[in-house]
């Protein structure tokens, strides 16, 4: 199978680039200086055992590789506010032998939320979700590192709503000739919602730095009791600490890299980059939204969503409001 990495940022340029160290054929999918980057030097993937560097087709978009293959795996490992841009511009991409990559490869959700493989569904008849449990930072253009050892990282797969087949088994088989750990499972979304109650701290850090101090990983607790409550009041299963400490053991550890400080999360990077743009409004947005659904009150979910949305669209610097302005607007929400 060929992967086409749409998206080669921290993750998929991290998943694309291990896939690649051990012998799959990749194609990665970038634009602007990152794309020139990976181009001209290659990927330079920074991980424990050293930087690698992989020299691999980079295009923009569908039209640079022609017709697809009728073998190809389609990653979509983009932000989720820039999904649907995605998935519209491949969803047609012939395939050859017929038909179109919307209805005839699969596509992997390699991303943080829900949202992106229920968009996916709607355009994609073979919709996978992936739950990522991946360190890893774009660090400038062509550059990304990954700090997990002796695992890059845990990617559960499977059937988007639920189910297994032999691709996810094949996909499996090769993600794990490629440092990862990739358990197959029926019910993949259990994980995913697992996964968005940690990353309802995404806005957290964004906002006021790394969660350091006491206030702030009270704050955290907050915002993940009430994605609890919500979960619990939509009756959406998800797995429990117990259940993920089980899995991870100490297979993913963090591992510091020479000369490359480890960046914050996905939302950090986004205000660190000056995207303009941030994924709030698919995880603490996620928890808002199922709280009206189920009546159930989410302010702190409410006031971090619009928090980092406003850093996002005004350009603030990543980490500049202090705890305790965060923490005098919070108790000051109303229910």
């Amino acid at each position: 199978m060929r992967y086409v990495i749409i998206g080669a940022g921290a993750v998929g340029g991290t998943i694309g680039g291990r896939l690649a160290g051990s012998g799959h054929e990749v194609v990665l999918v970038a634009r602007g200086a990152h794309r020139a980057a990976l181009a001209d030097g290659g990927l330079r993937l920074r991980v424990p055992e050293g930087e690698l560097t992989y020299r691999l087709p980079v295009v923009e978009g569908p039209a640079g590789l022609g017709e697809l293959r009728a073998d190809d795996v389609l990653v979509l490992a983009v932000k989720t506010q820039d999904s649907e841009t995605a998935l519209k511009a491949w969803g047609p991409a012939a395939v050859a032998g017929g038909g179109t990559a919307a209805e005839r490869l699969p596509l992997l959700c390699a991303q943080n939320g829900v949202e992106s493989q229920r968009l996916a569904l709607r355009i994609f008849r073979h919709v996978y979700g992936v739950c990522v449990w991946l360190p890893c930072t774009y660090i400038e253009p062509g550059v990304v590192s990954a700090v997990g050892s002796p695992l890059t990282g845990i990617l559960h797969l499977g059937r988007y709503p639920h189910g297994t087949d032999g691709t996810a088994t094949l996909i499996a088989a090769d993600l794990e000739a490629s440092h990862f750990e990739a358990p197959v499972t029926p019910d993949v979304a259990r994980w995913q919602y697992a996964k968005l109650l940690a990353n309802l701290g995404n806005a957290l850090e964004a906002v006021t730095g790394p969660m350091e101090s006491t206030a702030a990983v009270a704050l955290f607790e907050r915002a993940k009791a009430e994605g609890t409550a919500v979960l619990e009041a939509a009756g959406i299963p998800y797995a429990d600490a117990e259940e993920q400490k089980a899995v991870r053991g100490d297979k993913v550890f963090l591992a510091p890299l020479h000369g490359t400080p480890r960046g914050g999360g996905s939302s950090w990077q986004s205000l660190t980059r000056g995207t303009g743009t941030i994924e709030a409004d698919y995880l603490n947005g996620e928890i808002a939204l199922l709280g009206r659904l189920h009546g159930v009150p989410t302010p702190l979910n409410d006031l971090l969503q619009r928090l980092a949305n406003t850093f996002a669209r005004e350009r603030r610097a990543a980490g500049s409001m202090p705890v305790a302005e965060l923490v005098r607007l919070a108790d000051g929400t109303e229910y």
